[in-house]
């Protein structure tokens, strides 16, 4: 497990879903992706389920615990001491919204925010290590910064994290910076586009990789998704963003082979 625990460090290694409606939530995903979702029966574990793609695990599902958080998708970065991660973060002006926590025997985790608002998790891994799956059909792929004032989370990450940065001109005045690790892009980070009405706060979008991105997008919106990005192409391949039935932003992915 020691191994385990440092080959999956300072990466997004799971994402889960809290949701307003859990079982509406294990419904639509479960349609739209195909995931096999089971509920641990365990009451510790408050109902929440793990999402399976061809047997592995590949996401979480379960009811909000505070009735004033939003519903929304987390994404995990993991960390062989997630107790030691929540007080780096806060040396590095992020916060701790949520302390290191025993999982059961699953883990440890813990819920920061960076400085610009938004909301990660850490997982330190027990019993359960993290996605089984990533970057394969309907799992997760793809983990993107949209903040207000990005260049303050983009130092904070590389202090938490160790996390390099390349950066590149999307044209329009519009920078991106690929996150990396080891020369290995693990994830995104950009400014949020001012078009975005000031409400909405820094977050982290979980993409989920799919066979084809327009055939997707229309079966969430058939099942009752709102349609925040229309498909559209990229260097890298194409996607498209979308607001599911619970309100929880998400985006569908295909890189280029």
């Amino acid at each position: 497990m020691a191994q385990a625990k440092t080959a999956v460090a300072s990466k997004p290694i799971w994402v889960d879903l809290s949701s307003s409606d859990a079982a509406a939530s294990r419904d639509f995903y479960s349609k739209l992706f195909g995931w096999k979702v089971e509920v641990n029966p365990d009451p510790q574990y408050g109902g929440y389920a793990i999402a399976k793609v061809g047997g592995k695990d590949v996401a979480g599902i379960g009811p909000k615990m505070m009735p004033e958080a939003p519903t929304a998708w987390t994404v995990y970065i993991g960390s062989p001491d997630a107790a030691a991660a929540a007080t780096k973060a806060e040396a590095a002006g992020g916060k701790v919204i949520a302390p290191a926590m025993a999982v059961g025997e699953q883990g440890h985790m813990a819920v920061i925010q960076d400085p610009s608002g938004a909301y990660l998790g850490v997982w330190q891994p027990g019993v359960m290590a993290g996605a089984q799956s990533m970057g394969e059909a309907n799992s997760f792929g793809w983990a993107e910064l949209n903040a207000r004032g990005v260049d303050k989370a983009k130092s904070f990450y590389q202090t938490l994290f160790g996390w390099g940065q390349k950066n590149m001109d999307m044209g329009d005045g519009v920078q991106y910076t690929e996150f990396q690790l080891a020369g290995e892009s693990i994830a995104g980070g950009m400014e949020m586009n001012p078009m975005v009405p000031a409400e909405v706060p820094s977050y982290w979008l979980a993409y989920f990789t799919v066979a084809d991105v327009d055939h997707a997008y229309k079966k969430a919106t058939d099942l009752g998704a709102t349609s925040m990005l229309e498909p559209m192409d990229f260097p890298g391949g194409r996607f498209s963003i979308l607001s599911d039935p619970q309100g929880a932003s998400f985006g569908l992915l295909k890189m280029k082979s």
